[in-house]
């Protein structure tokens, strides 16, 4: 399927103020890549930079082995880059539909058949067509966040705190909707999170970052939860 990711040694900045250093984080193809870290460290940035919304100062970012640093966030979107960012990503004042229709044809599809596919994931959404985005609770409208990404079929998929104010009993319907997702598309994916417990049942793979670094990373198989909760710790 593809959908592998390899930034090397990115580094952003805003204005004078570079808040990524030498970044490196591989995530291979098929795999489920967990971002973690204190508040302030530089993750949503990295997925920021990742999805085409920041621009580098210096480094690389490759997708399926072409260089996309240069390629704006709508053609990064076509080559394959599906990005959830943090918060509720909807149209508030547009339908759960209309919200759907707007993806599918910035991205230049016209199959709709990937709606009923994206539906059968979500079925909670199939009855909140016609409900206003800006009406849906935040667990429905975190769905639909992650529904918008997945209509244009991405071989990667970025999620930036999917959990973010979530009620706990959705925080576990999200979790079983991200893992079976990935076991039955294959489909490569990057996430940032803080639930550490979360993040480890899911992700095969973990990168931890500080002070705009990478400090730690491996196989959530491997890891030391003790100097993993000391890292994380505020």
């Amino acid at each position: 399927m593809g959908g592998e990711l390899a930034v090397d040694g990115l580094c952003v900045a805003y204005g004078r103020t570079e808040v990524l250093f030498d970044v490196d984080l591989l995530v291979p193809s098929g795999s489920l890549v967990c971002l973690m870290g204190r508040n302030g460290v530089g993750k949503s940035t990295l997925l920021n930079a990742v999805a085409g919304l920041l621009p580098r100062t210096r480094g690389s970012i490759r997708f399926d082995g072409a260089e996309v640093s240069g390629v704006r966030a709508h053609k990064r979107a076509r080559m394959g880059i599906g990005y959830v960012p943090q918060g509720h990503a909807v149209f508030p004042q547009l339908t759960a539909m209309e919200n759907l229709l707007v993806v599918l044809e910035r991205a230049g599809r016209s199959d709709r058949s990937v709606l009923d596919e994206v539906l059968d994931i979500f079925p909670a959404l199939a009855t909140l067509l016609d409900r206003p985005a800006g009406l849906l609770s935040g667990g429905q409208a975190k769905q639909l966040a992650i529904a918008r990404a997945l209509v244009t079929r991405p071989k990667l998929l970025v999620l930036d705190e999917p959990t973010e104010g979530i009620q706990p009993s959705i925080i576990h319907e999200i979790e079983d909707t991200i893992a079976a997702l990935h076991a039955t598309t294959g489909m490569t994916m990057l996430l940032v999170e803080q639930y550490v417990e979360f993040a480890l049942r899911l992700a095969d793979r973990y990168a931890v970052m500080d002070g705009g670094h990478i400090v730690s990373a491996g196989t959530t198989t491997d890891v030391d939860l003790t100097a993993f909760n000391d890292l994380l710790a505020v």
